[in-house]
């Protein structure tokens, strides 16, 4: 296992626009022990190293490797919803932006979302509020809808389908989004709502 060492410490101090002593001050250590470490003279002690990371602004393993994941959009955007579909399993992984996810022993890739084609068009009718969703799809074992999911700049509403059911639901009218509709066999489609 690769231990935390004094130029992770000294980078991650001066990012943060620390200096040694408030560094000292956060962890109720002497500004001395700070200099140790980033010298290479002198190592944290474990038990130490949930504070020193959360007062570093990183996670402990990203202090003790050095390898930092910036993240530049920190007040994350749900536009940039992403989905992840297992091949095995059928399991289905929302997230807001990119991420690492595997399922069934399986690396899962981010779906890329096509507009609507004639073969996979999506109907849309208003009633009561609300949007009646369907598409004329074949829903067998072998080649079904398998959710649709509306996405605006405030929330998500996700529908599970199984084969053997129409391809249809209700989802409630609110702002501009887009709406997705995943099947198994062609993939991720949208369309702007």
């Amino acid at each position: 296992m690769q231990y935390i060492t004094g130029g992770t410490i000294r980078k991650l101090r001066e990012q943060k626009h620390l200096t040694q002593k408030q560094l000292a001050e956060k962890l109720n250590v002497s500004d001395k022990t700070i200099s140790k470490w980033e010298t290479g003279r002198g190592l944290p002690d474990i038990s130490i190293l949930m504070e020193l990371a959360a007062a570093l602004g990183v996670s402990v393993p990203e202090l003790l490797t050095g390898e930092y994941a910036v993240n530049s959009n920190r007040s994350s955007n749900i536009r940039k919803m992403r989905f992840y579909v297992c091949p095995v399993c059928g399991n289905v992984v929302q997230s807001i932006g990119e991420g690492a996810y595997s399922c069934c022993g399986v690396s899962l890739p981010p779906l890329e979302a096509e507009e609507c084609t004639e073969e996979h068009g999506i109907h849309i009718e208003e009633s009561d509020g609300d949007y009646y969703i369907t598409m004329d799809h074949p829903m067998e074992k072998s080649h079904y809808i398998s959710f649709f999911c509306y996405v605006n700049a405030e929330r998500t509403e996700f529908v599970k389908l199984y084969p053997e059911q129409n391809a249809a639901a209700r989802i409630q009218k609110r702002k501009r989004g887009y709406l997705y509709a995943y099947c198994n066999r062609h993939g991720l489609f949208r369309v702007m709502l």
